[in-house]
């Protein structure tokens, strides 16, 4: 490696840093009972474990690193664009054209060769069309859904009824039974305990 290339990867490493510090709605709860926002980087890390967890309870599985590495990569735009709430109508609409000028900054700081594989994993991950798409894009759904679950079911404060939450989750259902039965169960936990808005 170059000095130049190592130099890169050392700034994009010390910029990826920064996904610690994205706040997301989704609430962590500590064993003293204390519970703060999880950030962007600890939900990456959860959405992996989930991966690891799920692939071989899946019918011919993704291949896992490839679906680990579009993890790594998927929520890396948000630290230029920052977090959007999954029902944050408004945001929704800019999400998109802020997430891509955000691909611009984060990946550009990489050398082309490896800014332009990260930049692929994330477009491969929003564009959900491949099997290890899918598969993650399901990860990421049932890590969000049990963050509320396991936190402090944040819809209900966000006024969120649990009807508007079935377009974001039943794709994720569909990739495999394991998927629909782990949140099948997660909105069990979550109308027993009060998580919607009425």
């Amino acid at each position: 490696m170059t000095p130049d290339r190592t130099a890169a990867l050392l700034d994009f490493m010390a910029l990826a840093d920064r996904l610690k510090h994205v706040e997301r709605r989704g609430r962590t709860r500590g064993p003293d009972g204390t519970d703060r926002n999880e950030n962007s980087a600890e939900h990456c890390w959860n959405v992996a474990l989930v991966a690891v967890l799920l692939h071989g309870e899946v019918e011919d599985p993704p291949d896992l690193g490839h679906v680990l590495a579009m993890i790594a990569a998927h929520d890396l735009v948000e630290i230029e664009a920052g977090d959007t709430f999954a029902y944050d109508e408004a945001h929704l609409l800019t999400q998109a054209a802020r997430e891509r000028a955000a691909a611009d900054v984060v990946f550009g700081v990489l050398p082309p060769d490896l800014g332009g594989r990260l930049r692929a994993l994330w477009e491969e991950f929003e564009e959900g069309e491949t099997k290890a798409a899918r598969f993650a894009m399901a990860c990421d759904r049932a890590q969000g859904m049990m963050q509320g679950v396991i936190g402090t079911g944040h819809w209900r404060h966000a006024g969120i009824r649990e009807a508007q939450t079935h377009g974001r989750m039943n794709p994720a259902r569909e990739v495999a039974p394991a998927f629909e039965a782990l949140i099948d169960l997660l909105y069990a936990k979550a109308r027993a305990g009060g998580m919607f808005a009425p």
